[in-house]
């Protein structure tokens, strides 16, 4: 099932436009992050490339609620194609501001990059059930979680590319245009999914409609908890992806191979825990080892901050292939691999029980309600981490990964009392708004 999906009009145009999405956003950060680092020499750059973060994730916290209602009012696809085709032309500053340094328009892009995704996110996820039937949801979602993380690391590493000497201008300006149609094409093809309430008034007030979404979620328990854990599992990988970076350079001494290897493991270990979530639940949406998978990933964090914090400062670089040699190196791509695994057994079933459960009037209301949770945590997660590293309390990062291991194990708990039994997922779904339209 999840393979034969990506052959039907019905998926396959959703998923490569999302694909691509994803690459170019990761594509635009990661080159503005090396314009600051290599070639405008900023002082600050350290601020200077988490502000990127900040100016793509603040529009969620501000548009969410418009992403939401422009959704569930009217027509998902069509809405797609005009965001599309304003990420085009969103593109074209972004080429700009390669093509002149310019890290002023680089900003502006990704900020504008940020807003299209914040808009675009209620309608990949929430058009998922109206093109797929309940027993093909879960699969539908670990394919989109899976190529999502893959398209991340591929994103980063060709921005990284545009830093390296011998690759052109005009080569990557022709890369990020390529892109952009790609994006465009490939959403143009997905089939129409009409309102349910083509009626519904968009409010006024962007940021009392942003975090009213949280308020609606809170009023069913189901989808609350739901949105939590999906905010958990983006909490913990964030963090995660902050902490283990340094702790390999300071505690093994690895290089920059080293550096990008350990994204791809953790791309990788999402897109096998998405697929293995997919297959397991062969056509229900299973929740029973939710709660296991939260205490896996705590474990997995556990080992990774005992491993590292008792290993001594790192003296030399450590290249890839002895990184791979080395016992200590081995044990944290084990730790890494199966920490990304468990998170997207959670992630996938958790978040697919939360689309069924919603209703198809409000169902991108809720998707967009739950993004806003995510970058709520996501902050909250980088601020407190943060603060513990800060000079004044200086928290050393291995002890920082056993802390959101124990987090994890706590958290477990919870979801274990608190996730509903999974015969409930079927509760409140619509049959008739996930049938297949003849010939797709």
């Amino acid at each position: 099932m999840i393979f034969s999906l990506l052959a039907t009009r019905r998926f396959a145009p959703l998923f490569w436009s999302q694909f691509f999405s994803a690459f170019n956003e990761n594509l635009v950060r990661n080159m503005l992050a090396m314009i600051i680092l290599f070639k405008v020499g900023a002082e600050n750059a350290g601020p200077l490339v988490t502000l990127a973060l900040a100016a793509f994730i603040l529009p969620s916290l501000v548009l969410s609620g418009l992403g939401g209602q422009l959704a569930d009012s009217n027509d998902k696809a069509r809405v797609a194609r005009w965001l599309k085709l304003a990420e085009v032309g969103v593109q074209g500053v972004a080429a700009a501001g390669y093509w002149y340094n310019s890290i002023v328009a680089l900003y502006a892009a990704l900020f504008l990059l940020g807003l299209i995704a914040t808009l675009y996110t209620p309608i990949k996820y929430g058009i998922l059930p109206d093109h797929l039937k309940r027993e093909e949801l879960t699969a539908g979602n670990a394919l989109v979680e899976g190529a999502g993380f893959v398209a991340i690391l591929l994103g980063l590493a060709a921005g990284g590319l545009t830093g390296l000497e011998g690759i052109s201008r005009p080569m990557v300006v022709t890369e990020l245009g390529v892109v952009a149609v790609l994006c465009l094409v490939s959403t143009w093809f997905i089939p129409a999914a009409p309102s349910s309430v083509p009626n519904l008034r968009i409010g006024r007030n962007l940021i009392g409609s942003t975090f009213a979404l949280i308020g609606d979620l809170r009023r069913d328990r189901r989808m609350w908890v739901g949105g939590l854990g999906s905010s958990w599992f983006w909490l913990s990988g964030s963090v995660s992806l902050v902490l283990v970076p340094v702790v390999v350079k300071q505690r093994i001494g690895a290089g920059v191979e080293v550096e990008t290897a350990i994204s791809l493991f953790f791309a990788v270990g999402v897109g096998i825990g998405s697929l293995l979530a997919g297959w397991l639940s062969r056509g229900r949406i299973v929740l029973s080892h939710a709660a296991w998978s939260v205490a896996a990933m705590g474990v997995f964090l556990l080992d990774a901050g005992w491993s590292t914090g008792t290993a001594g400062a790192a003296h030399g670089t450590l290249s890839l292939p002895d990184f791979l040699r080395s016992a200590s190196g081995l044990r944290l791509v084990f730790d890494l691999m199966g920490l990304a695994c468990a998170g997207g057994l959670f992630s996938v079933p958790v978040f697919s029980a939360v689309q069924s459960w919603a209703a198809p009037e409000r169902r991108a209301r809720v998707v967009a309600g739950v993004g806003v949770l995510n970058a709520v945590f996501m902050i909250i997660g980088a601020t407190a981490t943060a603060a513990l590293q800060a000079p004044w309390i200086a928290v050393p990062n291995p002890v920082l990964l056993v802390l959101l291991g124990a987090a994890n194990l706590a958290a477990a708990v919870y979801f274990h009392r608190n996730l509903p039994d999974p015969a409930a997922a079927a509760a409140d779904y619509d049959p008739t708004a996930a049938a297949v339209r003849p010939g797709e």
